[in-house]
């Protein structure tokens, strides 16, 4: 071999050996903060599973105890949206029909029943747009019976959920969950994101009462025993709120900041069908047109009905942006629900988790490990692992639904619940993250791209730890770091 031969061969070893290198030193990195994160406090008896994959190389980087079954919290809306996706499609939309029976005489009076058929949208009277606020869903509503000449209804106004079954909250849901906004469960008829407001004033010392100032929708039939009291400034919203779905009652704990007024904490909205219902009849009759009886509930629908309008919500690619952006639990159910009623003909629990497990099944993800018991991740029978998780995100990275589906996930530095993380981060890099807390149960996943265009999926659970919830996710952000900024060198 020539002596210019052995020197280029010689470069091109050492070019290889130092790309081998800065791969290992990449993987090395992310393994020493993960070291770090496990011997650090807080971390003695937790479990952590770590899984990061480059899809474009389809090579694995590093993994830490990838096939541990952990408690994923809201990290499981990723199989809700996705699946959702791809069976109902980005501009699905919700349909709530209103309909009526009997007929409308050349006075205006409908001799018969309104019903408002719910289709399980769970933007219906949501506060977050002004086309789907209370006041202007029904004055669409309204201007409707108006122009078929309706001013006043000699029946009732029936509601009517039969799309879902009649268990709005899953078996295992706590407790102390399931009277806060967020653990109020999915309906057939869904109304303002089925929560209500309750404001506070705080006591003029820390220790005293703080009082009810009001509730909101004002229309509602809300009982409230109030045991909140007042707290240091800045201590937050610390109060819980306990109550049935089906009961009017609630029970105020915990306690508001000193110097508050109407200080705002959401709740479980009572039987948000119902309500629905209700608030609609008072909108009537402050606007012209006279119901005669109380609403009540249907549980099945006339055959012969004539229908009034088909009002649709917002796109399902805007539902999943939300669902995933601020991890709203009630648009995760709803999507779960409504799956199983396309799939079986009955919106339950049930049956989304069959349908999800059905799409595992079709589509070769061998689900060993995995338990899907809700749409929105609440229960703590839920169970995934990081590896599970990587191949879910690496499939779904090969279909058609993967733009809408990684656009609908927070982004680092800029969206939802990732606003505030990786403030650091350097421009060019995209992170699309999906992340879960409970209690002693936190939890991320997603997409990378980095600076060379290579997309890599990405998993970090912990269960059991016993730091505070911004102490781990300050340890889960040292982990996501050098997984944001991996590079590969074989390019």
């Amino acid at each position: 071999m020539t002596t210019k031969r052995f020197v280029s061969a010689l470069t091109l070893l050492l070019a290889a050996c130092a790309a081998v290198c800065a791969t290992a030193q990449t993987a090395a990195a992310i393994k020493q903060c993960v070291n770090e994160v496990l011997q650090s406090n807080g971390m003695a008896h937790a479990s952590v599973s770590v899984e990061v994959y480059n899809i474009s190389k389809r090579k694995p980087v590093y993994s830490h105890q990838p096939n541990l079954s952990l408690i994923p919290g809201s990290l499981g809306k990723i199989f809700t949206t996705a699946i959702g996706f791809e069976q109902l499609g980005s501009n699905f939309r919700f349909k709530t029909t209103l309909a009526y029976d009997g007929y409308i005489d050349h006075a205006g009076t409908l001799h018969g029943n309104l019903y408002v058929i719910g289709g399980g949208d769970p933007m219906l009277g949501s506060y977050r747009f002004k086309q789907t606020a209370p006041d202007t869903l029904f004055a669409t509503w309204t201007a409707v019976l108006k122009g078929r000449g309706i001013h006043h209804i000699d029946g009732r106004i029936y509601y009517y959920t039969g799309i879902f079954d009649n268990h709005p909250l899953h078996d295992t849901w706590a407790w102390g969950d399931v009277g806060n906004y967020y653990g109020a469960g999915a309906y057939g008829l869904n109304f303002h994101e089925n929560m209500f407001t309750v404001r506070f004033n705080a006591g003029k010392k820390t220790g005293y009462p703080a009082t009810v100032a009001q509730i909101e929708p004002k229309e509602l039939n809300v009982r409230g025993y109030n045991e909140v009291t007042t707290a240091q400034e800045g201590s937050g919203d610390q109060v819980v709120i306990y109550g049935d779905p089906a009961n009017t009652v609630r029970r105020y704990c915990g306690t508001v900041p000193i110097g508050k007024k109407n200080f705002a904490v959401r709740g479980a909205m009572p039987s948000p069908p119902r309500s629905c219902a209700e608030v609609f009849a008072d909108y009537l009759r402050t606007h012209d047109v006279h119901v005669t009886n109380n609403v009540a509930e249907c549980s099945t629908l006339p055959e012969k009905l004539t229908t009034l309008m088909d009002y649709y919500s917002n796109t399902y690619y805007v539902i999943a942006q939300y669902t995933n952006q601020t991890s709203n639990n009630i648009y995760a159910e709803s999507i779960f629900k409504y799956l199983g009623y396309q799939a079986y003909k009955k919106g339950s629990f049930a049956n989304g988790s069959k349908c999800i497990n059905q799409y595992f099944k079709n589509n070769g993800l061998n689900a060993g490990g995995v338990n899907i018991v809700d749409g929105c991740g609440l229960s703590r029978n839920n169970l995934v692992t990081t590896n599970f998780v990587c191949r879910f995100l690496t499939h779904v990275q090969g279909r058609p639904i993967y733009d809408d589906f990684s656009k609908s996930m927070a982004k680092v530095k800029e969206s939802g619940t990732a606003r505030n993380m990786l403030k650091d981060l350097p421009g060019g890099i995209d992170v699309r993250l999906k992340s879960g807390t409970l209690n002693n149960v936190k939890a991320y996943a997603g997409y990378v791209t980095n600076e060379q265009g290579e997309v890599l999926c990405f998993c970090i659970i912990s269960n059991n730890h016993t730091c505070s919830n911004a102490e781990i996710q300050s340890k889960m952000e040292k982990i996501l770091r050098p997984i944001a900024l991996y590079k590969s060198t074989n390019k």
